[in-house]
């Protein structure tokens, strides 16, 4: 007779037992690792709060917004997004992808961020975030109006519609979920230096260009009070690029960027800030988080060094140098075959390739904020 054996001393079932034994060692491991280590927790959590991301601003962040609009200011045509997937021009002011995708992959939420404009949204993307931006548009009310641009009110304007949409679709609660734990990116104040103070002279007559200045950034901190106001809890603020090197602002046939144009964002940026963490000390509505991120000297150091990040051309865009090398003015034109050499690929916007390494700094820099 085969001597009787107990459930206990069966072989599989040992080694069963033993696997969920060293499994549940391995997860308790793992907690304990993740509560010694806090910031490597807070980060895990931060992340899996951020469930969406939205977008304020002008051509450097629309991706398409100004589609339907009557004016100059869009790029639904070639040879923009001549490398956007499928070669398809979208509506965003450069040859491929523009920051509010780059910045909404790297949070882990989607690969291309969305015109809240346009084509009916499905109610994924409404609830993973939207851009507001709009080309042309500034922190000065009289900024958008040559360019018929939707204004940064007006931007405010439509986050509070698509706020009553998403009420309407998923309740109260899940809209205030989304609105609270998403992150909100605002890009704008290049156009109110190079489109307005310094090509139209109404500006220049009523203030210099220290006080024109100051009424930029104090436009700009009511833009951003009213969004966290209206329950933005994240919100990263994004300086003025170092808008003297573009090839359309730069003296011409020069290899010097234009200073009166660079000193005004680098002043600009300087007051915005300071008022920046200031609201970030006071954060008037509790649990609010608000942090400055520097384009200027991440794109400068692209111009200074093109060889170092595998550029050759710095001065020209890809598409033509002087104003009229840029949105509806070059429709259908052709660009250069080899956009990968430039920074820049109109006389105002930069590259795909450009616009990958700055925001790729941008996140080394400020990964403990925005994650």
């Amino acid at each position: 007779n085969e001597p009787y054996m107990h459930d206990d001393d069966d072989p599989s079932r040992l080694t069963a037992r033993r696997t969920q034994a060293m499994a549940s060692l391995y997860r308790g491991l793992l907690l304990l690792l993740m509560a010694l280590l806090p910031s490597a927790h807070g980060a895990t959590t931060a992340r899996g709060k951020i469930s969406a991301a939205f977008v304020f601003g002008d051509s450097i962040v629309d991706p398409g917004n100004n589609n339907d609009r009557l004016t100059e200011a869009k790029a639904n045509f070639p040879p923009y997004g001549q490398d956007f997937p499928g070669g398809v021009a979208t509506g965003r002011f450069s040859n491929g992808k523009v920051p509010g995708d780059m910045l909404a992959a790297r949070l882990g939420i989607k690969e291309l961020l969305p015109p809240y404009h346009g084509n009916d949204l499905p109610l994924s993307e409404l609830l993973t975030g939207v851009v507001f931006a709009s080309g042309g548009s500034g922190y000065d009310p009289l900024t958008s109006i040559p360019a018929t641009a939707t204004s940064s009110t007006g931007q405010l304007e439509l986050f509070l519609e698509y706020k009553e949409r998403l009420r309407t679709l998923v309740g109260e609660e899940e809209m205030t979920r989304v609105i609270s734990e998403g992150i909100y990116f605002t890009v704008m104040g290049a156009n109110d230096l190079a489109n307005n103070y310094f090509a139209i002279p109404l500006r220049r007559h009523q203030y210099d260009l220290p006080s024109y200045v100051k009424f930029l950034v104090s436009s700009a901190v009511n833009f951003t009070m009213k969004l966290n106001d209206m329950g933005a809890k994240k919100i990263a603020f994004i300086g003025i690029p170092p808008i003297g090197c573009c090839p359309s602002q730069r003296e011409l046939g020069s290899r010097e960027c234009e200073p009166m144009r660079n000193q005004a964002a680098n002043l600009f940026n300087s007051e915005i800030e300071k008022e920046i963490h200031r609201l970030d000390a006071e954060q008037n509505v509790q649990g609010s988080k608000f942090i400055y991120l520097d384009i200027y000297y991440n794109l400068l150091d692209l111009i200074q060094r093109p060889g170092f990040y595998d550029f050759k051309e710095v001065t020209e865009g890809c598409c033509g140098s002087t104003v009229l090398n840029a949105a509806i003015f070059i429709k259908n034109h052709p660009a250069c075959p080899n956009a990968y050499d430039y920074i820049f690929w109109d006389s105002f916007h930069p590259t795909e390739k450009a616009y990958n390494i700055v925001v790729d700094k941008l996140f080394q820099q400020n990964m403990q904020y925005l994650m």
